[in-house]
């Protein structure tokens, strides 16, 4: 081994950590505050199944058959810590700031602290993205409450966990992306922001996931999700847009929705540099069955029309394809981050 192999484990948990400080920490509060050639890791020769991608956890970066937490880990017991989904264009992290923003107002909800700095957080995953040779990527970006006891009493997990994954993820085929695709209404409400505030990117999804198997029942890849007044609020992974007589509609945060970093770039500079109306608007279903064209936005899915809606069985056309408006927004997207100045603010 030489200087390009991962960080050794040190004696205890790597990111243990009192009041934000990792224990055993000198001048510098943390070691990969310094930079180190993550682009010739030790793994890189090693082509077994299971080494890739290579994923940073509680401060070393392992080969993926290695990357573990703790069974007491209360993310996995209850699903108790935050996380953000993060795309990388051409070597860029997009977005950034407004994730990690998203990822420490979401932490700050739920009480957890979150153990490493910001500009540590910016330095894992870049150094994930090194390792795994990536320039187009996906960055699965977790914080958990850590190991406790069997107990809900998050008091008793003393130290927050970390791992940032950074691979490939395909969350719709292809084609779907020209053709567009068909969606259901769940029968199941979205979480009412009383009980658990959708905005909180929390690592219980399974609200998310009992509405998205209703789709695949019907033979489709998405669902609508509407509030228990009847609302729509967003799909099971995507927020939700509605085109209208040359205007874009989406919800409000306010109608029980997750915040989604794309939905603010289409909202904030896709439609203002295309010269495209945007406004948020409190809507029922309807409002979405008698549409011109509806779009959904997220960080895995990007942009993606829809061109049918199912609701107790009944099938509702919207268009023949992906529709003019969506069309343009769609290519000043790709036109952005296939650029070299794809935005990391």
């Amino acid at each position: 081994m030489n200087d390009t192999t991962a960080p050794v484990k040190t004696d205890g948990a790597a990111t243990a950590a009192t009041n934000g400080q990792t224990v055993g920490s000198s001048q510098h509060s943390h070691w990969w505050a310094h930079p180190k050639p993550y682009d010739k890791v030790f793994w890189e020769n090693q082509a077994e199944q299971g080494e890739r991608p290579l994923i940073w956890v509680n401060g070393r970066i392992v080969p993926k058959r290695e990357a573990r937490i703790s069974v007491y880990d209360h993310a996995v017991l209850y699903g108790d810590g935050v996380f953000e989904g993060i795309r990388v264009y051409k070597g860029r992290i997009f977005k950034c700031g407004q994730h990690l923003d998203r990822l420490w107002q979401c932490a700050k909800a739920i009480g957890l602290k979150i153990p490493i700095s910001r500009e540590d957080m910016v330095d894992v995953m870049r150094r994930c993205i090194a390792a795994n040779h990536l320039s187009d990527a996906y960055i699965r970006l977790v914080v958990t409450r850590g190991a406790g006891t069997l107990g809900l009493d998050p008091r008793k997990c003393p130290v927050p966990g970390v791992f940032c994954i950074a691979d490939h993820i395909a969350l719709y085929p292809p084609e779907l992306y020209q053709t567009g695709m068909r969606v259901v209404v769940a029968k199941r409400p979205r979480t009412p922001i009383a009980c658990l505030d959708p905005r909180i990117k929390s690592l219980n999804y399974l609200n998310n996931i009992l509405a998205k198997t209703e789709s695949f029942a019907s033979g489709a890849l998405e669902a609508i999700m509407l509030s228990t007044e009847g609302w729509v609020t967003e799909c099971t992974g995507d927020n939700i847009f509605v085109v209208k007589d040359g205007r874009v509609y989406t919800p409000p945060v306010e109608a029980g929705i997750l915040a989604g970093i794309t939905r603010r770039f289409v909202m904030e500079t896709l439609c203002p540099q295309t010269g495209t109306p945007v406004q948020e608007m409190m809507m029922g279903i309807d409002f979405v069955l008698n549409a011109d064209e509806v779009f959904l936005t997220g960080s895995a899915a990007e942009m993606i029309a829809v061109t049918a809606v199912e609701m107790d069985r009944k099938v509702t056309k919207i268009s023949d394809g992906e529709g003019p408006i969506t069309r343009k927004l769609r290519q000043k997207f790709r036109e952005i981050v296939t650029s070299d100045n794809v935005p990391e603010d």
